[in-house]
């Protein structure tokens, strides 16, 4: 490739940053708490660059159980910090992001009535032995009636219900009948946790202090004092100089020290599977509600109602990040046994799973403490990097439900040591299409009457659910260019689909499937959709037919090997494609 050739072939974004390769704060990690600590950071002002070796939100953000809540099973192991931040955090959530995070019933049902209490200490205490008993009425209503405690936000927030025989089965027939208890209680959840990502990145773009941002460039290494970067795509080096360095590359964080050329044994993650089911049976069972409770091995684990499938999780088994995490099979029967735990008339085979998918958690070393026991809650650590001049902050852990108050965290460490002070509090301030969204149903019936002209308004409805508010700029992208529906997905546009790779950063097919659309998540995914898709986004993207045939190719591999799905490797020839356009 000559050197002309490699410079056209580099995105606008990364051409940014190679054009200025300086800045007060580089992060290196593009999950949800790098995301957020960008976003943090560019509104205090400061000059920052955030790179992600892959897609954003793909790694372990992408691998949730797309649960925004409290952590009530952290009240055993005695985090009483971490539980208060993360309700805290919950309801804050509901209010700045209501497109995608919204409330979500939670029912625990209860099989035994002392058990765990002798127990239930001694976890708390050395967090190293686990019951295979399952807790009991006792011990779960003493965790419930605390849960309220740090949990109802003045009252908005119902306080837990607690049934008794009957009345347990009467409110959830499909129950198994051996239930003596049912616990129901408020807990939120994230329809869409990587658009909610992109949105969070796209107000930090947005301030306007030159915060620059760039996926599918990794960190490999040092280089005059510097960060060295790779662009994946074009294959392109190049230095990033900045006085602070934030490692937030979740399990991966020793693996980035080491390629920045330093040393450090802060992570110990654990793997997390899920499996998606379309069974309209076990839908109509869940009522609506998460059904979150304890296996009889002692793990919590849930099963939830979503995009009218189900998600069932979830695993927690030692990892090694260095590997590709899988769900394998004795997951998947894991999953299966659960489920015949809570709902044993239900039958569940595995034609019913149209997703599987898998993560490490960023979870810090634990040595003989159980999986289970393993602190959620996060730190910041300095960590001395031979070769790099600037002053690297690892970030160990977090989570999904906590990453805005991580983010401020994380963001005040960085500005005290450039000497900066943060004067923008990110408490209460709206995310993206968060802002001014309709959370009755009267309100979205006139915002989309006034969103509606030139488009149907069954469109915009969609719109609105996909993008929030942030919809609007969709709408004007659709209205300036012809909007054909997708011919094997209606509710998609061609339009959309360039939208992903002019104003998101869509680089791959897959992150189209996996991460801008719910496609591969609901068992949506077709070769004509995918052979569909890449005619689209390789027309934005200025793809070769043979680059479109192997990202069609790549996809179907990535579907295959990482989430269960087989699509099957044939699709319509460009020729064919080229001629029907």
């Amino acid at each position: 490739m000559t050197e002309s050739k490699k410079t056209q072939s580099i995105r606008k974004n990364v051409a940014a940053i190679i054009d200025r390769p300086t800045a007060k704060v580089l992060i290196v990690g593009g999950g949800i708490n790098g995301i957020a600590t960008f976003r943090d950071l560019a509104l205090q002002g400061v000059d920052v660059v955030l790179v992600e070796r892959n897609d954003y939100a793909s790694g372990a953000s992408a691998a949730s159980s797309h649960m925004i809540h409290g952590g009530i099973r952290y009240l055993e192991n005695g985090e009483f910090r971490l539980v208060r931040e993360s309700v805290e955090e919950r309801n804050g959530l509901l209010k700045i992001a209501p497109h995608y995070v919204k409330p979500l019933q939670t029912t625990m049902p209860i099989f035994s009535t002392f058990s765990g209490i002798l127990n239930a200490p001694l976890r708390m205490l050395t967090h190293k032995q686990r019951s295979t008993k399952e807790r009991g009425a006792l011990l779960i209503k003493v965790g419930m009636t605390l849960y309220d405690s740090f949990s109802r936000d003045g009252g908005s927030v119902p306080r837990h219900v607690f049934r008794t025989g009957k009345a347990a089965l009467n409110d959830m027939p499909a129950l198994n009948k051996g239930v003596k208890y049912t616990g129901t209680y408020y807990d939120a959840s994230v329809h869409e946790p990587e658009r909610l990502a992109l949105d969070v990145l796209k107000d930090g773009l947005a301030v306007g202090t030159g915060a620059r941002s760039a996926n599918y460039v990794e960190a490999v290494g040092s280089r005059d004092g510097g960060v060295l970067l790779r662009d994946v795509v074009s294959g392109t080096e190049f230095v990033v100089q900045a006085d602070v360095v934030i490692n937030a590359s979740g399990p991966w964080t020793d693996l980035t020290n080491q390629a920045f050329g330093g040393e450090s044994a802060y992570m110990g993650g654990t793997k997390g599977s899920h499996i998606v089911v379309d069974n309209a049976e076990l839908l109509e069972a869940t009522k609506g509600r998460e059904i979150f409770f304890e296996n009889n091995d002692g793990r919590i684990v849930l099963i939830y109602p979503l995009k009218g499938r189900v998600l069932i999780g979830t695993t927690d088994i030692d990892a090694d990040p260095s590997q590709p995490a899988v769900c394998t099979e004795e997951e998947v029967d894991y999953f299966f046994d659960l489920v015949k735990h809570v709902f044993p008339q239900i039958e569940l085979g595995r034609d019913h799973i149209v997703y599987r998918y898998s993560g490490i958690r960023p979870l810090p070393r634990h040595e003989d403490t159980a999986p289970g026991f393993v602190s959620r809650d996060y730190r910041i650590v300095e960590t001395p990097i031979t070769g790099l001049t600037s002053t690297v902050l690892s970030l160990v852990g977090g989570k999904w439900t906590t990453f805005r108050a991580l983010s401020a965290h994380l963001s005040t460490e960085a500005t005290k040591r450039l000497g900066v002070e943060r004067t923008v509090d990110t408490t209460g301030m709206a995310i993206g299409g968060g802002k001014g969204f309709p959370t009755t149903d009267a309100a979205r019936t006139t915002w989309v009457a006034a969103h509606a002209d030139g488009l149907d308004r069954d469109q915009v409805d969609r719109l609105l659910t996909r993008y929030g508010t942030r919809a609007e700029s969709v709408i004007e992208t659709l209205l300036d260019q012809p909007s054909q529906p997708l011919a094997s997905e209606p509710e998609l546009t061609e339009a959309e689909i360039a939208y992903f790779a002019e104003h998101e950063d869509a680089v791959h097919l897959a992150d189209v499937v996996l991460r801008r659309t719910n496609l591969a998540f609901v068992g949506g995914v077709t070769i004509e959709l995918l052979t569909e898709i890449a005619d689209v986004l390789g027309r934005a993207l200025d793809w070769s037919d043979e680059q479109r045939d192997a990202e069609i190719e790549a996809t179907i591999e990535t579907l295959r090997a990482s989430h269960g799905v087989e699509v099957g490797s044939q699709h319509v020839p460009s020729e064919t494609a080229t001629a029907s356009k």
